[in-house]
């Protein structure tokens, strides 16, 4: 018989990185349905303090920190700050930071080159590490979810060092899971293609381009792009004990787009 607490979270403690909206604010919600504490983590307070609020509302404890990850003594306090409010018992990480900057790769400079893979890999190491050293020292193992992208699977045009990026945090999760798993940590990431967050729709609208046109245009098998709450819901699935044999995996969540034939429209 099914447990009532199917997904296992029901009194976990998770820290939701760039949980201050889109697709972290729909994570960070919907593992306060599941009976999770949670502490949103954002570089905006007010963001984050806002999630909080809706989080307490489902009735489990949570708490707003800000701070940068993009540098190790960052992501370390942010961690350090999600225990200390925990009890210092830290079970689930979930890493949704990461921009896109868009440019050809010669017109690219050093610096964007530089802040993509910073703010979009190095990242997830410096979290990820601070968050797997935390689960090691209590020895109750733990669950890691990063958001990756399927510009890291395909070519990635005009953003180059962002797809590149995203590769290896797909490529840095299989070593996480490889390294870890004798503490009792699992390592997964979530490969989305476009979803519709508040950011996306923005730069839609500031280019004069309707959201519901351009993914018919794509030919995107569901007929639409995503939303955050359909992202949230695998990552909190790999967080939670329906996954518990997974590790080192990448879920692809591209409305199918990935499964079509490229040259059909060719009678091929």
């Amino acid at each position: 018989m099914a447990s009532k607490d199917l997904l296992g979270l029901e009194g976990k403690n998770a820290l939701v990185a760039g949980g201050g909206s889109g697709i972290g604010r729909a994570t960070a919600l919907l593992l306060g349905d599941a009976g999770a504490n949670v502490v949103v983590a954002d570089l905006d307070k007010e963001r984050a303090s806002a999630v909080q609020a809706e989080v307490e509302a489902k009735g489990v404890r949570a708490s707003a920190v800000t701070g940068d990850a993009t540098v190790a003594a960052g992501a370390d306090d942010i961690v350090a700050a999600a225990a200390e409010f925990h009890d210092n018992r830290l079970d689930i990480l979930i890493n949704i930071i990461g921009m896109a900057a868009w440019s050809m790769l010669f017109d690219m400079d050093d610096a964007t080159w530089d802040l993509e893979l910073t703010r979009n890999l190095r990242q997830h190491l410096y979290m990820g590490r601070a968050a797997a050293r935390r689960m090691v020292d209590q020895g109750t193992g733990g669950r890691i979810a990063m958001v990756a992208s399927v510009s890291g699977i395909y070519g990635a045009p005009n953003h180059g060092a962002y797809g590149a990026a995203k590769a290896g945090v797909m490529a840095l999760g299989r070593t996480m899971a490889q390294e870890w798993a004798p503490h009792g940590i699992r390592v997964n990431t979530v490969a989305p293609d476009v979803i519709a967050t508040p950011r996306v729709r923005a730069s839609f609208e500031g280019r004069g381009l309707d959201l519901a046109q351009t993914a018919a245009d794509q030919r995107i098998t569901l007929g639409r792009f995503g939303e955050p709450e359909e992202i949230a819901g695998p990552l909190v699935f790999l967080v939670s004990d329906l996954s518990s044999f997974m590790t080192g995996q990448t879920l692809i969540v591209d409305g199918g787009r990935r499964s079509r034939f490229p040259s059909s429209d060719a009678g091929m």
